[in-house]
């Protein structure tokens, strides 16, 4: 049984779609592990306010108080990170994940911000930058069921 050209670029497009579904979610969640354990990992080390030895950023207790907020902001930052981390990673509460989402970028460009204005050298923007690169490509790349919106609203309607 031959097949009709048609038929043959209908299956090629929908190969390349499932191609591009499956890169789509292996970015994702690429991103989203790696974004989720920098949070989980950072936020840990906020709460305990372990200093870290040979860090790029300054280390933790010491650094806060050289950009000069106080150190009982770590507890809060901390616990930001932690809860924002399992907010990206459950299942379902899309909402919930916007929000985190958002928290996350005003986090890691606040940071940024406290280093620039602070004159730190620019290396130490780095781990910010990072999480920062991978909340945009887990955002981005987040699938349907994850998304606040899982429909386009009707172009007639305004």
């Amino acid at each position: 049984m031959t097949s009709t050209p048609q038929k043959q670029a209908t299956a090629s497009l929908g190969k390349e779609r499932n191609g591009m579904a499956r890169s789509r979610k292996i970015i994702y969640w690429a991103s989203t592990l790696m974004l989720a354990s920098g949070l989980v990992g950072s936020g840990i080390q906020q709460l305990l306010r372990t200093e870290g030895e040979g860090a790029l950023a300054p280390p933790y207790a010491w650094g806060i108080v050289e950009l000069g907020y106080p150190v009982y902001i770590l507890t809060m930052l901390g616990i930001w990170k932690i809860l924002g981390a399992v907010a990206i990673v459950i299942p379902r509460y899309p909402l919930l994940k916007e929000w985190a989402y958002a928290g996350l970028i005003f986090l890691l460009t606040g940071g940024m911000f406290s280093h620039i204005a602070s004159g730190d050298p620019w290396y130490q923007l780095l781990p910010a930058l990072f999480l920062l690169v991978f909340t945009a490509a887990s955002w981005h790349f987040r699938p349907t069921d994850r998304r606040l919106l899982t429909h386009r609203p009707d172009p007639g309607f305004a």
